[in-house]
């Protein structure tokens, strides 16, 4: 099963709607992300809590790192360049942080508020290689900023 991006937008856009708590709307989004697709192994937000610290935060999927500074990994990377991190092959990415050995590409995109802060990233792994696509990124990106920097 692969993503109707237009279906998914408009899901999450009405099961959000009038709401503003942080966390219930990235409970809702990692839920509907990860059952949208095959490919999404683990689907979740980190969250900025501190300076350049990343915590976990909802998901869904089997464990995640709980914490992971911005200085490593791919979720850090997304977090310290604001940029999102397309990996087509995580033994390929220097410093990628191993939370579950079965992931084999990931696609991690920053979360900005209204402000164009970055407050969290969103994490999808697949256990497939090459999984994801500009296509993926480009939809999670504006899905993301329908939901947060409204």
């Amino acid at each position: 099963m692969r993503v109707d991006y237009d279906t998914l937008s408009k899901t999450i856009a009405s099961l959000t709607e009038g709401e503003t708590d942080s966390v219930a709307l990235m409970a809702t989004l990692a839920c509907e992300v990860h059952h949208s697709d095959d490919r999404f192994d683990w689907t979740g937000f980190y969250r900025v809590t501190e300076p350049e610290l990343l915590k976990i935060g909802p998901y869904q999927g089997g464990h995640g790192c709980l914490t992971i500074p911005f200085s490593r990994g791919v979720c850090g990377a997304a977090a310290r360049t604001k940029e999102v991190q397309l990996v087509p092959d995580v033994e390929a990415f220097e410093g990628h942080i191993a939370c579950a050995s079965s992931t084999r590409s990931e696609l991690v995109l920053p979360v900005f508020d209204r402000n164009g802060d970055v407050i969290a990233v969103f994490d999808i792994d697949s256990n497939q290689p090459d999984a994801f696509s500009e296509t993926d990124a480009a939809a999670l990106t504006q899905i993301l900023a329908n939901v947060f920097s409204r």
